[in-house]
């Protein structure tokens, strides 16, 4: 057993463990989410309201769970380029795209129920959100832009 663990890298190991957890802590904000939506529905509240919690949930464990994938497999040793800047124009764009879907959401809901309860000067929050969520994209924009993409061949 020594001996296997001697043979794996210190960043395998650490790519694995990480994995590991953020694995788990998806399955488990999905297991939550599914069980709020029926506890939800269950006590009689409104269905739209469960629906939206579960999509909100739903969106940030698979934004967990795309940054499990991400660590597993950049940092794990079995990627083929070790190259930062190509790893990272293959990963950001997914993990991003991910977590602007998860804030985008969660903007709009606040919008709707900031609406809904006549709360109107709340509504900073929710636009600074999806004005956040603009940069966001913007900048993975100018950075996917800006960065050196696959390296060309010397003869050309």
């Amino acid at each position: 057993m020594i001996n296997m663990l001697a043979a794996i890298p210190v960043r395998a190991l650490f790519a694995r463990l990480f994995s590991l957890v953020f694995f788990l802590l998806a399955f488990t904000l999905v297991s939550t989410t599914v069980m709020e939506v029926v506890r939800h529905l269950q006590s009689g509240q409104q269905l739209m309201e469960a629906l939206i919690k579960g999509v909100n949930g739903s969106i940030i464990a698979l934004a967990v769970y795309e940054l499990a994938m991400v660590i597993r497999s950049e940092y794990s040793g079995r990627s083929e380029s070790h190259d930062v800047i190509t790893m990272m124009r293959r990963t950001l764009p997914r993990f991003i795209g991910t977590v602007c879907v998860a804030m985008s959401l969660e903007g709009l809901i606040m919008i709707i129920k900031y609406s809904q309860l006549d709360l109107a000067g709340n509504l900073y929050y929710p636009v600074a959100i999806i004005s956040s969520t603009a940069l966001l994209l913007a900048a993975l924009g100018v950075f996917l832009k800006m960065a050196p993409s696959e390296q060309k061949n010397s003869c050309e």
